[in-house]
């Protein structure tokens, strides 16, 4: 009995010694900017839930995510996404149920799944606020960690909400 008290007394020293030591971190949220017509389905930053469904051309989001308390070059994210269909516009409903059927498998046919690694900004201490994921058309992403909201003149990201799409992505 004392020797298990002895180490449970040695692991709770010990790891109150380390604790005192780890970075601080920056904690926020994660937010989506979908300047694309296809809807962001989920996404997630660093394994992070963004929680959020994100339709064409709209923001969204909501999961927490930490920053360390200082920026490293180097510092980047990955991030991982699903694009589908933004629209129902063509379902023909359930009168015709073989119909309904054919509709539901062309729109599942048409999602993708995405993951890029990104660079993170640069950022002072105490000066990032979260994360917000900017999904480009050609499946492109920039992110910034502003304590501004996206359209603030002072955002860093002045892409705008609705972009045309490309005739083309490049390969």
């Amino acid at each position: 009995m004392r020797r298990r008290s002895a180490v449970s007394l040695l692991v709770v020293v010990c790891g109150g010694l380390g604790a005192g030591s780890l970075p601080l971190a920056q904690a926020g949220i994660i937010e989506g900017v979908n300047h694309t017509h296809w809807a962001i389905e989920r996404f997630s930053v660093d394994g992070w839930s963004g929680l959020d469904t994100i339709g064409p051309w709209q923001r969204g989001g909501g999961g927490h995510f930490s920053l360390p308390a200082r920026w490293t070059p180097g510092l980047t994210v990955r991030i991982d996404w699903q694009t589908g269909v933004g629209s129902t516009d063509d379902f023909p409903g359930f009168a015709d149920w073989s119909k309904a059927v054919e509709w539901r498998e062309k729109v599942l046919a048409q999602r993708r799944n995405h993951s890029r690694v990104v660079p993170v900004p640069s950022y002072r201490e105490r000066s990032a606020c979260g994360i917000t994921v900017h999904f480009l058309p050609c499946d492109h992403i920039e992110v910034a960690t502003s304590c501004y909201a996206y359209g603030h003149p002072e955002y860093p990201i002045k892409t705008p909400l609705n972009l045309p799409e490309p005739q083309s992505c490049p390969k």
